[in-house]
C-alpha cells in the first residue's frame, strides 16, 4: 500500500519526493471538531477526485475522477443528514460552494475523514487540494501547488492513503 505522509513542518513525501503543503490555520489537531481550523492527525483513504472542467484536463490518476458541475456543494452542517457529503447547491443546511472563483478547488482529492459514517461535529470537507499563491493555511484541508498535485495523483491508486503524522 502506497502512503503519503504529512508532517506538521508543512511537508508532504510520496514515493520518494518530497513537497512543501499548507496546513490547517490551527496546525494538527488529534480531535478534529467541525470548524476547529485543524487538519486532523489520522490515517484516510482516498476516495476520489473532483475538478474544474473548465479550467484543466481530465487528472491522470488511478482514482476515480469525477468532473464539477458549478451547483456542488458540500454539507458542513452537523444536524443534517447530508453531513460531510457532496449535495446540490442551494441546499437547505449549511454547505460549502465546491465550484469557487479561486482555484482551490480545481482539484480536489475527497478524504475519508468522518464518512464511514460521518459523526456529527468531528469535522467535514477534509480535502487534499491547491494551495493559495501565497501559501495560506487551510480551514483544515492539505494543499499542494498544482504540479505537485497532479504528479502525486498520477502515482496514487484505490489502495493509496493519507497518512497525517503526529510528529509534534
Amino acid at each position: 500500500m502506497a502512503t503519503i505522509e504529512v508532517r506538521a513542518d508543512g511537508r508532504l513525501s510520496f514515493r520518494g519526493r518530497d513537497y512543501a503543503c499548507a496546513l490547517g490555520r490551527a496546525g494538527l489537531v488529534a480531535s478534529k471538531r467541525e470548524g476547529d481550523g485543524g487538519t486532523p492527525i489520522g490515517d484516510y483513504p482516498l476516495r476520489r477526485v473532483l475538478y474544474r472542467a473548465d479550467r484543466l484536463d481530465k487528472p491522470a490518476t488511478a482514482l476515480p475522477v469525477q468532473a464539477l458541475r458549478s451547483d456542488d456543494g458540500w454539507c458542513d452542517a452537523p444536524e443534517d443528514a447530508a453531513y460531510n457529503q457532496q449535495v446540490r447547491l442551494p441546499y437547505p443546511a449549511s454547505a460549502e460552494a465546491l465550484w469557487r472563483q479561486d482555484h482551490l478547488y480545481d482539484v480536489v482529492v475527497v478524504l475519508g475523514q468522518n464518512d464511514a459514517p460521518p459523526v456529527p461535529g468531528r469535522g467535514s470537507a477534509v480535502f487534499l487540494h491547491l494551495a493559495r499563491p501565497d501559501w495560506g493555511p487551510t480551514e483544515g484541508c492539505v494543499a499542494l501547488a498544482p504540479e505537485a498535485l497532479l504528479e502525486v495523483l498520477a502515482e496514487a491508486g484505490p489502495e493509496t492513503r493519507l497518512r497525517v503524522l503526529d510528529d509534534g
